[in-house]
């Protein structure tokens, strides 16, 4: 007899995977999938519910969403270059080397994610396809 196996038990909240950022070699970012139930609560968190004139009235935080959405998608990163942040938001690298690497911070990936419209349609599109992640089991 087959023992009955619960979804609830093998779900997980989330799962991290490092994935290669097209066209910069060397620069790979560490992203974690969100499930539905977790893009909700950081919706949830970031919506602020008003009642004027017994109305309710949700307003979202736009810059709140995106500090929770980033803390929650983009875990690290390694090999972003200057001149790959050069190539991907405006920024003055007068003086600067640019084979010199930009460190991972929650306020850098922040800033990207403001700035770069590649970078943040990259992180999106990765974070909630879950086929990124179903195989990296064995590799995390």
């Amino acid at each position: 007899m087959a023992t009955s196996i619960s979804l609830k038990t093998l779900l997980v909240p989330s799962k991290s995977i490092e994935v290669e950022y097209p066209g910069f070699p060397g620069f790979k970012v560490d992203v974690s999938f969100l499930s539905r139930e977790t893009l909700v609560g950081i919706r949830k968190k970031a919506t602020k519910t008003t009642f004027k004139n017994r109305v309710t009235s949700e307003e979202l935080n736009d810059d709140l969403f995106l500090q929770l959405y980033v803390q929650a998608s983009v875990k690290g990163w390694k090999g972003l270059k200057l001149s790959f942040v050069e190539q991907l938001a405006p920024v003055d690298l007068t003086g600067m080397n640019p084979d010199e690497f930009l460190e991972f911070s929650e306020e850098n990936a922040l800033m990207l994610m403001k700035n770069s419209s590649n970078f943040d349609a990259f992180i999106s599109e990765t974070v909630t396809d879950l086929g990124n992640f179903q195989k990296s089991s064995e590799s995390k």
